[in-house]
């Protein structure tokens, strides 16, 4: 699954431009994620310098991205995007402006295991036999 991940606010506390202490587990816990299989992306409303600092910080930690503020990681070289939409494409997003706020990171992780069991049940079951389902009530 393609994880898109904020920054400031989700896996820092807000100190922009600086950048603020780890939010416990968030770390550790996008690691884990990256274990599984994940691709992680790098998605925050930094850019240069500031990105570069925001990329370090994780790198220092044993985390790294797929990419940043792209689907991929060759496009993360360029500063303008000549036409070409910013918009990440991703199956998650994980922002601390999502409806209802930032979970802690041990559900995050927690609901993402739970979201993928659920979509390779789904897959197992087949489109039909999950039409059939549905519908047999």
């Amino acid at each position: 699954m393609t994880i898109a991940v904020d920054f400031d606010g989700t896996i820092v506390v807000h100190k922009f431009p600086e950048i603020g202490e780890e939010v416990p587990g968030a770390i550790d816990t996008l690691k884990r994620l990256k274990r599984d299989g994940h691709k992680l992306i790098l998605w925050t409303a930094r850019d240069g310098k500031l990105l570069e600092d925001a990329i370090a910080f994780c790198k220092e930690r044993g985390l790294t991205f797929y990419s940043a503020n792209s689907n991929f990681p060759e496009d993360s070289k360029f500063k303008e995007n000549k036409g070409f939409s910013t918009k990440i494409l991703a199956d998650l997003y994980i922002d601390d402006h999502n409806l209802g706020g930032l979970p802690d990171w041990e559900t995050i992780y927690e609901m993402i295991t739970d979201f993928r069991e659920q979509r390779r049940k789904r897959r197992k079951l087949g489109f039909f036999a999950r039409l059939r389902k549905r519908y047999s009530k």
